[in-house]
């Protein structure tokens, strides 16, 4: 594709670790009602807006709940766990500076709901580095529907197929590919095992010079990669 004139980030699993912490969060969540979180349930909620997410746990282990139940209780455990856990993922800081360095303006486009997407943004001072965010109640329609993509794009005043997206889930991605957006998968170790056939590229980690490529900029050789967590 030509050179994007802008980009879009998903926030979980994207941006932060905090798949690692929805999996203590659910551990935490079920260990209260006797029943198990496994990788197979975290596998099938993941990417998905919260009604949609709760929604397939109590299927999952035919619970007595309604998602408007867990998801206050979830959130508080999940906020609660933050400060310990909470990190940035491999290769982001640099490359929020190489699209800042190129001019490029990106926002953020998450199935998150706001309070949670604050909270993580925060210790980091991320927030105003973005044109702007959308979150779970921004939306009628979550991921994989490209309803939060295209919004995206007619917030920029781009056509879709001028935007990059940067997803972890195959929810995700497909919600950017319906949206006909250049879609970059980057498999995280909780989306592994998904299927990214519909993604336009698969990459390693948001540091691999193939998403430069694709972003047509220039990568900072001089700041450390692969493990860089600041």
């Amino acid at each position: 594709m030509p050179r994007p004139r802008a980009v879009v980030f998903d926030m979980d699993g994207l941006m932060f670790n905090t798949e690692d912490v929805y999996t203590l969060v659910g551990t935490e969540l079920l260990r209260r009602r006797g029943h198990e979180f496994t990788p197979e349930l975290k596998n099938a909620m993941m990417g998905l807006p919260p009604l949609v997410t709760f929604g397939v746990m109590i299927r999952w282990c035919g619970l007595d709940d309604t998602p408007e139940r867990l998801i206050p209780e979830s959130n508080e455990i999940f906020l609660g766990l933050l400060a310990e856990h909470l990190r940035p993922m491999p290769g982001l800081m640099p490359l929020l500076d190489a699209l800042e360095a190129a001019g490029l303006p990106k926002a953020i486009a998450t199935s998150s709901g706001r309070v949670l997407m604050e909270a993580c943004l925060a210790p980091f001072a991320l927030e105003p580095r973005f044109e702007f965010a959308l979150t779970a109640e921004d939306i009628v329609h979550g991921k994989p529907n490209p309803e939060i993509y295209l919004r995206a794009a007619e917030r920029f005043g781009v056509a879709t197929e001028q935007m990059l997206v940067l997803e972890d889930s195959e929810n995700g991605c497909r919600a950017a590919s319906a949206s006909r957006a250049f879609t970059v998968a980057v498999p995280g170790e909780h989306s592994r095992t998904q299927d990214f056939r519909g993604a336009s590229l698969l990459v390693d980690s948001l540091a691999d010079p193939r998403l430069y490529a694709a972003l047509a900029i220039e990568e900072d050789f001089d700041r450390p990669q692969g493990n860089d967590l600041r």
